[in-house]
């Protein structure tokens, strides 16, 4: 009896180790779009997010294009932005804006820049917005 104890214990050891493997990632979509006042936007409704052409890729590699930073929340102008960019799938890490200052108020923001963007390579990439020096919150983007 012992014997045929230790032997199904061993085959569902086995299922749960192989048998169901349930890969789990770290990996983020990219964020949604939202309507700020007569724009479209790519972020996080009610906190970040910048103007997005939903007619091409927002990203390049390679190749920078203008994008407007909206901030709502606990912003003010003055502050300081940088934000840091992460591919998912390399780990590659690129400062994508260094210290730039907000303005004020626009398109229903309560802060915002004008900032010239471009990642190094193809993938998914989160953009991290420290205002401050402090993590405001993440856009998650793709290039094609």
């Amino acid at each position: 009896m012992k014997k045929i104890l230790v032997l199904l214990f061993l085959i569902f050891s086995t299922i749960a180790l192989f048998g169901c493997t349930n890969e789990s990632s770290n990996t983020k979509d990219p964020s949604s779009t939202f309507k700020a006042g007569s724009y479209e936007m790519i972020g996080e409704e009610g906190k970040l997010g910048f103007i997005y052409d939903e007619q091409g890729p927002p990203f390049i590699p390679g190749e920078g294009n203008k994008y407007m930073w909206h901030f709502w929340g606990d912003v003010s102008e003055g502050d300081s932005l940088k934000v840091v960019g992460t591919n998912q799938d390399t780990g590659e890490e690129e400062v994508i804006i260094d210290d730039i200052v907000l303005g004020g108020a626009h398109n229903t923001a309560d802060a915002h820049t004008p900032s010239s963007m471009s990642v190094p390579s193809e993938g998914i990439w989160e953009l991290d917005a420290y205002i401050n020096n402090n993590l405001f919150g993440t856009v998650v983007v793709e290039t094609k």
